[in-house]
């Protein structure tokens, strides 16, 4: 069974102290007897335990950095909601396809950030310009949330900010199951809660350091208990020897453990496997013996933003894909909302 993320090591920039959480977190990491560095900022958070590259990664993975987030101009996150929220960045997963390789580089490390007031009331000024239409806030395009908020409840904060506010409105996605101390926050129906879920090849040999499908799928049965609207992502959908069977499987089991409830609103987004060059440079350093599948040549290549590309599917695979996950969620979940196939 995974055990909820506990850093080896911790460092903290001086500013946190001034906020409550910074204040909060020291006196917990101590308590805690987990080992406390002071930094000037994050950027100076170079000496990572670590005989070689792997092992410094690895432990970066296990380092929480506790800092102010400075800038507070929110990116887009296009398609799922309006803007990305930045409560924390980095992930203690080990997902070997994850974009966030490129994103982070060299600083794989965990930050979450505690002035959340600014973060809230920089939140507050994109809804009323927006008003009175809603505003969608994604809370997990740096980072796995879930995963390190049993030890800040920052997210708990933002799920209660967004129940009270008026036209705003929360998702996050999660591979963990450690949600309890989330189901009694007062979200008003304006937070979906979602969870990445995949077939059982993908996850067993890509998903390292995450909670197993059945862990998820019994978390997200919780969720939908605690009346929180509920939603699937299913990513990277990813062609392996048997995948079709693996997928159904996987819809099938979503299909005997999910309840009515949780199917009152219940959501899907599908995005197929992708990769760009940075990304595959980065992840044969970070895990040599990797299984990903990355030959260019057998991929077709699209145009990203800012100039960056990636490798996707060849168009008839696209269309396989598509219309595998269609047919299994058509069958299984007619009542669902399929968001968007990417």
């Amino acid at each position: 069974m995974i055990k909820p993320f506990m850093p080896q090591l911790v460092y903290i920039e001086p500013q946190a102290l001034e906020y409550p959480l910074g204040a909060k977190l020291k006196e917990k990491f101590e308590d805690l007897g987990v080992e406390i560095r002071q930094t000037t900022s994050h950027n100076q958070v170079r000496n990572i335990p670590g005989e070689n590259h792997l092992q410094k990664y690895r432990n970066a993975k296990s380092t929480l950095v506790i800092g102010v987030r400075k800038t507070l101009k929110f990116d887009t996150s296009k398609p799922s909601a309006e803007y990305a929220i930045p409560l924390a960045t980095g992930c203690m997963g080990h997902c070997q396809y994850c974009y966030l390789q490129t994103t982070m580089g060299s600083k794989p490390y965990i930050r979450t950030y505690v002035n959340l007031e600014d973060i809230f009331s920089q939140a507050e000024d994109y809804m009323n310009e927006r008003a009175p239409q809603d505003t969608r806030f994604e809370a997990s395009c740096t980072s796995d949330i879930v995963g390190i908020d049993h030890l800040t409840h920052s997210l708990k904060q933002a799920i209660e900010f967004f129940g009270n506010s008026e036209n705003g409105k929360l998702r996050f996605v999660t591979k963990y199951h450690h949600v309890d101390h989330l189901l009694d926050a007062d979200h008003k129906g304006k937070t979906r809660f979602r969870f990445s879920i995949n077939a059982d090849y993908v996850i067993r040999n890509f998903e390292h350091g995450t909670s197993p499908l059945d862990y998820r799928i019994g978390a997200a049965a919780k969720v939908a208990d605690a009346g929180y609207p509920l939603g699937f992502i299913v990513a990277p959908i990813y062609i392996h020897d048997g995948w079709k069977e693996g997928y159904e499987k996987m819809f099938q089991k979503l299909n005997e453990q999910l309840s009515e409830k949780a199917r009152e609103d219940l959501t899907f987004e599908l995005i197929q496997h992708r990769f760009t060059k940075p990304a595959k440079r980065v992840i044969q350093k970070n895990y040599p013996m990797t299984k990903l599948e990355l030959d260019e040549e057998k991929r077709k290549y699209k145009w990203g933003r800012y100039g960056i590309g990636k490798y996707v599917y060849q168009k008839d695979e696209q269309e396989d894909l598509k219309n595998t996950m269609q047919a299994n969620i058509e069958r299984y979940f007619p009542e669902a909302k399929l968001e968007y196939f990417t």
